[in-house]
């Protein structure tokens, strides 16, 4: 958005010295750090309703955290509209899986977060399988939605320069067909039902390997190898840890076919690598672009069970060369057309310019400026600043 003309700063409950704070390429406002996890800072309010006059928009990023609440007790009353992102944090996943949590985020529910959404804006969600999730959480909901698809950067070029990378640091890898799954490695994202389903597919294709990389975010991954070790499958397993950069690529490259078959996932960034890189996914229907991979025919969707991720890998087997390389292509165009960050940018950019009123829209069309051959006018940049 920055290279596009607009002026965004950032408004964070952190604390000035933190190294993230250093390093964000764009202005950051450290106004912490906040007190305990909630992240109370008394000067929060303050300097919103100060600066906030300088901005045609506020972004306030996800909920349960006081920068949401105090964006709501400085904006409320003021011209200035703010949009909320709920990043997922209103899937009633975590209604079922935090019970407890659960009544404690009731008791904050109506006098707080109820609150920010009724007032907001617009509430945006990156997909629509959230948006439809978040109306299940609380019964006292009310917001303004809005889906604005999330996007991410496209892969760099020399895809099998990238490749080579990757199979150099795993030579075991070449010649296999990589099933590769890529995110934190937690209970929430289903690793277990994908080696129990990786066992089964494994029967069926020798050369097929599973890799699973990402951090271990709860000290999962020693139990999830001694079922792979149960399974009869370890020596068909690979662990990489974290990939970032052109590793990262590097995977994606050297796959067959991406999977995650995760419990909830309001988007799954992840997802939009796989398809930039024209890889095809088997999702989970709780990973929430699966309607538009599905629709698109750019992957295959099953249950977050096991026998809905062999499912996905059945399937996969099982179509034809042909088929696969169609569905390879579909992958590109889907995320071109759904998850470029020029797509997101776009769409964010037409939900927070405000509509020119009618009489404005008369006197522009009668400007002599709007004539044929003259020179348009220049917009003005627009400002947002970023509530974290």
């Amino acid at each position: 958005m920055a290279a596009l003309g607009h002026e965004i700063e950032v408004a964070s409950l952190d604390a000035a010295n933190a190294p993230h704070v250093r390093d964000f390429p764009l202005r950051v406002h450290a106004l912490g750090p906040g007190r305990n996890t909630y992240g109370f800072s008394p000067n929060y309010v303050r300097w919103l309703q100060r600066e906030a006059p300088r901005f045609d928009a506020v972004i306030v990023h996800g909920l349960w955290q006081y920068h949401s609440f105090g964006a709501w007790r400085a904006l409320r009353a003021m011209k200035v509209p703010y949009y909320v992102y709920t990043h997922g944090m209103l899937d009633p996943y975590f209604k079922h899986t935090y019970p407890l949590k659960h009544l404690k985020k009731w008791a904050y529910w109506p006098w707080a977060e109820y609150r920010v959404l009724r007032d907001a804006a617009a509430v945006i969600f990156t997909t629509e399988e959230e948006r439809l999730l978040a109306r299940q959480s609380f019964w006292l909901y009310r917001a303004n939605e809005r889906v604005v698809p999330f996007g991410t950067n496209a892969p760099p070029p020399h895809a099998q320069a990238l490749r080579e990378v990757f199979l150099s640091a795993y030579p075991q890898l070449r010649g296999k067909r990589i099933v590769l799954f890529l995110g934190r490695i937690h209970e929430k994202k289903g690793c277990d039902l994908l080696i129990h389903a990786f066992a089964d597919h494994a029967q069926r294709d020798p050369d097929a390997h599973l890799v699973i990389a990402g951090p271990d975010a709860t000290g999962w991954q020693r139990p999830l190898q001694a079922l792979a070790r149960s399974c009869s499958i370890e020596d068909r397993m690979t662990w990489p840890g974290m990939l970032q950069d052109d590793m990262k690529w590097g995977a994606f490259y050297a796959s067959d076919v991406f999977v995650l078959p995760s419990h909830q996932e309001n988007f799954g960034v992840a997802v939009a690598e796989a398809l930039a890189c024209g890889l095809p996914v088997l999702l989970s229907d709780k990973v929430g672009v699966w309607r538009e991979v599905e629709n698109d025919q750019a992957g295959l969707v099953s249950s977050d069970t096991i026998s809905g991720t062999q499912r996905n890998l059945l399937n996969w087997h099982s179509l034809d060369a042909a088929a696969k390389a169609n569905m390879r292509e579909q992958a590109r165009r889907t995320f071109d057309a759904r998850f470029g960050i020029a797509s997101m940018v776009d769409a964010l950019t037409a939900l927070l310019q405000p509509p020119t009123p009618p009489a404005t829209r008369a006197l522009e069309q009668q400007s002599p400026q709007n004539t044929p051959g003259a020179l348009p006018r220049k917009a003005p940049a627009q400002r947002e600043p970023s509530v974290n």
